[in-house]
């Protein structure tokens, strides 16, 4: 088995970006309430804070802090990937290697991840999440995006409403 290499770091805070095994399905906001749900029963068993998120119809991108003495992101992916996954109905294409491991054919095997280094990475990457829905050509501004965090960035006086983003930053993201 191949044994990637990940920066944990106990109590840290992360960048994720999570893809759908078929690109062009619009799963995640077909069913945001069953993610919602999924999201909730992991972070119960395993806490988490979502610093912020944005559901895209086949990606989406969070940045996520630890508790204090955790650094086991890939459990909570792999428990919300299963949870969601046992909430929606079968009928997505299988390979032979998911018929043959007994998988559900929804997500990507695996997720990007990036650990934050300090408060301009931290800004960098919020900044990256929100804008999302207008890189990708969903919205034209990023307020008209129902499923993102920025509503509540702005509810806490962090951005203007008609935050407009920034210049494409030089962020790799996993998309």
């Amino acid at each position: 088995m191949t044994q990637y290499r990940r920066h944990r770091i106990q109590g840290g805070t992360y960048f994720f970006t999570v893809v759908l095994a078929n690109r062009r399905a619009a799963l995640l906001t077909e069913h945001i309430e069953k993610l919602r749900e999924a999201f909730a029963e992991v972070k119960a068993k395993h806490p988490f804070h979502i610093d912020a998120i944005v559901v895209l119809p086949d990606h989406l991108h969070c940045i996520m802090t630890l508790p204090k003495n955790d650094a086991d992101f890939s459990l909570r992916w792999r428990q919300i990937k299963s949870a969601f996954s046992r909430r929606i109905p079968h009928g997505e294409h299988r390979s032979r290697s998911r018929q043959r491991k007994g998988e559900r054919g929804i997500w990507q095997r695996r997720f990007w991840e990036h650990a934050i280094r300090d408060d301009v990475d931290w800004q960098r990457h919020v900044d990256y999440v929100h804008y999302n829905p207008v890189k990708h050509g969903w919205v034209d501004e990023v307020r008209h995006w129902p499923y993102s965090s920025f509503h509540r960035f702005v509810a806490r006086g962090m951005y203007p409403e008609d935050w407009g983003g920034v210049e494409e930053e030089d962020i790799d993201a996993g998309e």
